[in-house]
């Protein structure tokens, strides 16, 4: 029995908004685990052999905190790339198209969480990683704040944020048929994303990258640039503000050095 377009539009609701709350469901109870006892989900954080094992899990922790970070903000997208498909017939049903799209731009955000676990990696190594997961150096985390600001105000930024704010007609021109269409469309969006975010998401290193306050500080900061009305006039200031920051951090670990 066919399900009227409102119904469906509803189940798509329903499923994003379940895989947005798994990711969360994961990420809370490790995150106080982390700063627990240690005997829960986030017991094995603390393990210092850099295995093969130690490195898939580390890359599926980064590729459910980014769900539970960026998917939010992809929800209008995501829900006008539905309706986009639900007035382009086809075999594949909107729905499915959807969560093929949907799919697509986790698969870019899983491709940058893979990047970044190597990364932490190459840091833990340096022993500019503490085994919390935050920067053990002020050097570092002064830098990342100032590159992180510095990007704010790029070119590059701009664009990508741009097409995350009005994704509109870069999904007609390019909507295409069937679910690797779909597909191939949502990781084109999702690398959007990536390089319009991609910076904030290393300020995870300094503030922690299990701590639930700065997770939920940088989701919510991504929500507002993408969907408030001055959104980019609040990150143009908040790039202001994360260049003092950094450039603060760097002048006083420097003068301390030479004290």
């Amino acid at each position: 029995m066919a399900i009227s377009r409102r119904a469906e539009r509803y189940l798509v609701i329903a499923g994003l908004t379940g895989v947005i709350a798994g990711a969360w469901a994961y990420l809370v109870p490790a995150s106080l685990d982390m700063y627990g006892d240690m005997d829960g989900p986030a017991a094995w954080m603390m393990e210092a052999t850099w295995d093969g094992r130690y490195l898939v899990l580390l890359l599926g922790m980064w590729a459910a905190m980014m769900v539970a970070m960026m998917l939010p903000s992809a929800l209008p997208t995501l829900l006008m790339f539905h309706r986009v498909a639900q007035n382009d017939p086809g075999v594949d049903s909107p729905a499915r198209r959807t969560g093929a799209f949907a799919g697509g731009y986790v698969l870019a955000w899983t491709a940058f969480s893979a990047a970044v676990t190597l990364l932490q990696w190459a840091l833990a190594e340096a022993a500019l990683l503490s085994p919390m997961m935050v920067s053990a150096s002020p050097w570092l985390g002064g830098v990342l704040l100032l590159v992180a600001g510095v990007f704010q105000w790029t070119p590059l930024k701009r664009a990508c944020l741009d097409h995350c704010r009005s994704p509109l007609a870069f999904i007609v021109e390019h909507c295409r048929p069937g679910l690797p269409g779909a597909l191939r469309l949502g990781s084109q969006h999702g690398l959007y994303c990536v390089g319009c975010c991609w910076a904030l998401m290393l300020l995870l290193f300094v503030g922690g990258v299990m701590s639930l306050l700065w997770i939920a500080a940088i989701t919510v900061f991504v929500l507002v640039e993408k969907l408030a009305p001055q959104g980019v006039r609040g990150g143009r200031l908040s790039g202001a503000a994360l260049v003092l920051g950094g450039a603060w951090v760097l002048v006083t670990t420097g003068i301390e050095r030479m004290g």
